[in-house]
């Protein structure tokens, strides 16, 4: 799988291989802008450079969710765990250029998707848009607000645990505290607007990988961690469904799931923009996925809990300096926060097209009004759920196999088959056949998986449990 990097240069000379229409794509950009819905006129603006792209891109993969690596591994081992790390960056980086490539080719021909719905309804059809392709993308990416939501409220709690091991706040009243600030947050008008605080979210996510690394290191190289052991427990049953399970997670952290959208906000012309912003977006993702998911199984073994950061305290004594633990934890806590925003923008995108009005200006009380009341009844709402599920995780799971795994795995290998229809003969036709067949399949193990986890964990389920 690691040769799938190396075909790019053949994509590339595939989709060459098309007419050029880029001599009309400013004219029909600005005849879109001018016909737009508010959704796409006021979310979806096209501004941005291929830098922000990076920005984009970086602030959705690159996400605390990479925290759960090493407990991923727990249920791998060293060399299915690292092997399955290169795999889901192998391919997404390819397919993430295959879904790019696609939609630079129908901007060309003067048809611009700014939406994943609106690319599935020109290549697979007017239902696969609206009843799978838009469902399962606002399943994912609600999902991933609250998802983030809970996490926040996680680690606020864990600092409050270390710095108050007697007081009796609970989890929901932390949840709430970071809905509060998502809240404001979510008022920003576009994903343009987010350009610069994405630019921070990335300088955070590499500095609490950094401290998550460093701290894993740290204790493992200490008499103060746990015996290292790196076998994998439970009976064959237990081993076979975790592995699923741990494919699904990895999936996840590596999902986007908001391509289209996030290459929507750049400026025309587009071309070659897109692959620049996912260079940008890989290289953080490396440094940041390899190190913590290594340094963190090394130092916890099969110990190593859903997010790496829990074992920096054993039983309520930490293993690492208190600054070095609450730093930590504000790094995670402020880039959830822009991630959970990023996640946010496809409902935004639906509700402005819905309530909002493109013949009226963007700031006007016509807009402003129902925007305020849309996006903060959708953040409230998934602070609700995340406070009421704090068991949130095995649901996130069961929407990582069924949304990211076909969104960024399968969809855009079938999109750039069926929109460059390369020859049966040639390499890429069978890469792509056999990628969307091998993930579909793990698709659908993962899914199963998911499920019986969640069967499993339910005698713990408890509406607003302290967890």
């Amino acid at each position: 799988m690691i040769t799938l990097l190396p075909t790019s240069t053949t994509v590339h000379e595939e989709a060459q291989k098309q007419p050029n229409y880029s001599n009309n794509n400013n004219n029909h950009h600005a005849s879109q802008q001018k016909h737009a819905d508010a959704g796409a006129l006021f979310v979806l603006k096209s501004k941005g450079s291929w830098m922000h792209c990076g920005y984009h891109l970086s602030t959705s993969i690159v996400a605390p969710p990479l925290l759960s690596l090493p407990f991923a591994f727990t249920f791998l081992g060293w060399t299915a765990g690292i092997l399955c790390l290169v795999i889901g960056a192998a391919t997404t980086f390819y397919s993430y250029n295959l879904l790019s490539l696609v939609l630079e080719h129908h901007a060309q021909q003067g048809r611009r998707h700014l939406r994943f719905r609106d690319m599935a309804r020109d290549i697979l059809g007017p239902r696969w848009g609206r009843y799978f392709v838009g469902p399962t993308q606002f399943a994912v990416c609600y999902g991933a607000v609250v998802a983030c939501i809970l996490l926040g409220g996680q680690c606020m709690k864990a600092i409050y645990v270390l710095a108050n091991p007697n007081g009796d706040m609970k989890l929901y009243e932390f949840v709430v505290i970071f809905g509060c600030l998502m809240l404001i947050l979510a008022q920003i008008p576009s994903f343009h607007s987010l350009r610069h605080i994405n630019l921070v979210s990335l300088i955070l996510c590499l500095a609490y990988s950094a401290c998550a690394t460093a701290g894993s290191i740290y204790i493992g190289d200490s008499s103060k961690g746990p015996k290292r052991d790196y076998s994998i427990k439970g009976d064959t049953e237990n081993k076979l469904f975790g592995i699923f399970n741990a494919v699904a997670i990895i999936a996840t952290t590596y999902g986007n799931g908001i391509i289209p959208e996030i290459q929507a906000t750049i400026a025309p012309p587009v071309k070659g923009k897109m692959f620049k912003g996912l260079c940008v977006c890989y290289l953080v993702l490396i440094f940041t996925f390899f190190t913590v998911a290594i340094s963190g199984y090394w130092a916890f073994g099969n110990e190593a809990s859903s997010l790496i950061l829990t074992n920096f305290v054993d039983n309520g004594n930490p293993l690492l300096p208190r600054w070095f633990i609450y730093l930590t934890n504000i790094f995670t806590i402020v880039q959830l926060s822009a991630v959970g925003v990023v996640y946010l923008q496809p409902t935004n995108e639906v509700m402005e097209q819905a309530f909002g009005d493109p013949r009226s200006p963007e700031f006007s009380p016509r807009n402003v009004v129902p925007r305020l009341i849309s996006r903060s009844v959708a953040t409230a709402s998934a602070t609700t759920i995340a406070a009421m599920l704090p068991f949130f995780g095995d649901i996130n799971s069961l929407i990582g196999a069924f949304g990211f795994i076909p969104l960024d795995f399968i969809l855009p290998v079938v999109f750039f088959n069926l929109t460059f229809k390369p020859s049966k003969r040639s390499p890429i036709f069978w890469l792509n056949v056999t990628i969307a067949v091998v993930f579909s399949t793990v698709g659908a193990i993962a899914a199963v998986a998911a499920v019986r986890q969640i069967v499993l964990d339910a005698k713990y389920y408890r509406l607003f449990a302290n967890v």
